[in-house]
C-alpha cells in the first residue's frame, strides 16, 4: 500500500487524434498590442512632458539601453543551453487499442536511438517520432522497456546517421540550487520544443507510483506539464541531468506549487545499460530480500520490518521483525520505496550490506539476495 501523498502523479501523455489537421492539438492565444510605437536616436528616447501647474514648462528624458546584437539563439544563458539541446529533442506519438499520447524523447546516438519515458509508449502497437525541424514521422521499434523505472528505449527503423545526440552530464555534478532547464513538447503545441527555468530543489528523492517505486529523483520547481514526459531536464551547458517524469498537484487537502521530478541522470545510465542488454537478449532478474515493511510512525526515517519470509535472504542475514532499515550498500533508506527500489534494482546473487536499528542498537548485515518468486 502506497504512503505517499495523493497528489502525487506522472503526468498524463497528450491524445493526439486533433481534429485540427495539424500535426498536434493546438492551444490558441489572444495577443493585444497597444500602443507599440519607437523613436530610436542614439540609443535615447526623449519624451517631453509639459507641467501645467507651473509657470514654466519641465522637460524630462527618458533613457533606454542602446539597440543589442544578440547571437542567432539568444544571448543568455538559458536561450544557449535550449539551443544547444533542441537538435537532440523529438516527439514520440504512440498507437493502440486502448488510444495513443504523446510524449517527448532525448536522442542518444547518431544512428537513432532514443531515450523516453515508458509511460510514453506502454500499451503502444506503433511508435512514431518526429525530429526537431522535420515535418513527417519516422517509424520506431521499442528496443525494450521498464516500467518500475518508467524507461524506454527506442530505435528508429530506417537506416540514418549523423543525429545529434545528447550528452549527459557527470552524476556527481550537480547539487541542489543549481540552474536547470526543462525541455519538451509541452501540451504537444506546434513549433520547437517548449522550455522552462529553474533550480535544483532536492536530490534522491523516490515516489512510489502505480507501476512501482521511482528513485533517484531530481525534484525541481521547472515547470513540467503533459507532454514533457521523457523529456531532458538539462544543465546551463546543455547536458542531460535527469528525464523529466513526474509532477505534482495540489488536492483538497494539500498544495503542491513547482514540484516537478526527473530520473537523474546516474539512475538513467544504469537502466540503460540494462535495457540494451535486454534488447540483446538478455534476461533482466530483480533481486529478492524477502520482508514485509511498514511505516515509522514516530517521524523517524527508514524502513521498518513488519515480516521476516522463512528461509530468505533477510532471514538467513538475521534480520528480525521490528528491526528499522536505514542503508542498503551506503544508500540511504528514508522509507519502505526506497528500500523496495535499492533492492528491485540489484540482481540475485549480489550481497548487500544492511544498517539496521534495533532497539538502541545499530547492526550491520549481510544479506545475499535471491531472485524474485514469480
Amino acid at each position: 500500500m502506497s504512503n505517499e501523498p495523493s497528489w502525487l502523479y506522472t503526468p498524463p501523455t497528450v491524445n493526439s487524434s486533433s481534429s485540427n489537421g495539424g500535426r498536434r492539438g493546438r492551444a490558441v492565444a489572444t495577443i493585444l498590442a497597444i500602443g507599440i510605437v519607437a523613436g530610436v536616436v542614439g540609443g535615447v528616447i526623449g519624451a517631453q512632458i509639459t507641467d501645467s501647474t507651473n509657470s514654466g514648462s519641465v522637460s524630462q528624458t527618458v533613457v533606454t539601453a542602446p539597440p543589442v546584437e544578440v547571437g542567432a539563439f539568444g544571448d543568455s544563458n538559458v536561450a544557449k543551453a535550449a539551443a544547444t539541446i533542441a537538435p537532440s529533442i523529438v516527439t514520440v506519438t504512440a498507437r493502440g487499442n486502448m488510444g495513443g499520447g504523446v510524449g517527448t524523447g532525448v536522442i542518444i546516438t547518431s544512428d537513432g536511438q532514443i531515450l523516453t519515458n515508458e509511460h510514453v509508449i506502454s500499451g503502444s502497437d506503433t511508435v512514431k517520432v518526429l525530429l526537431n525541424g522535420e515535418t513527417n514521422p519516422r517509424d520506431a521499434k521499442v528496443l525494450a522497456s521498464d516500467a518500475a523505472n518508467d524507461l524506454a528505449l527506442l530505435q528508429l527503423t530506417e537506416s540514418i546517421t549523423g543525429l545529434t545526440a545528447a550528452t549527459f552530464a557527470d552524476p556527481n555534478s550537480f547539487a541542489v540550487g543549481d540552474p536547470v532547464v526543462a525541455a519538451g513538447y509541452a501540451l504537444d503545441l506546434d513549433g520547437a520544443p517548449s522550455i522552462t527555468a529553474g533550480i535544483i530543489s532536492a536530490l534522491d528523492r523516490t515516489l512510489v507510483m502505480e507501476s512501482g517505486v521511482l528513485n533517484s529523483l531530481i525534484q525541481t520547481d521547472a515547470a513540467i506539464s503533459s507532454g514533457n514526459s521523457g523529456g531532458p531536464l538539462i544543465n546551463l551547458a546543455g547536458q542531460v541531468v535527469g528525464i523529466n517524469t513526474a509532477v505534482a498537484r495540489s488536492d483538497f487537502g494539500t498544495a503542491a506549487n513547482n514540484i516537478g521530478f526527473a530520473i537523474s541522470a546516474g539512475e538513467v545510465l544504469r537502466v540503460l545499460d540494462i535495457l540494451r542488454e535486454v534488447a540483446d537478449g538478455a534476461t533482466r532478474e530483480e533481486g529478492f530480500l524477502g520482508v514485509s515493511l511498514g511505516v515509522r510512525q514516530d517521524g523517524g526515517s527508514g524502513a521498518v520490518v513488519t515480516e521476516v519470509e522463512p528461509n530468505s535472504p533477510a532471514s538467513e542475514a538475521g534480520i528480525q521483525e521490528g528491526d528499522i532499515i536505514l542503508e542498503v550498500n551506503d544508500q540511504s533508506i528514508s522509507g519502505q520505496g526506497a528500500l523496495i527500489a535499492v533492492i528491485r534494482d540489484s540482481a540475485p546473487g549480489d550481497e548487500v550490506e544492511i544498517v539496521v536499528e534495533r532497539g538502541d542498537e545499530r547492526l550491520t548485515l549481510t544479506a545475499t539476495l535471491a531472485a524474485r518468486p514469480n
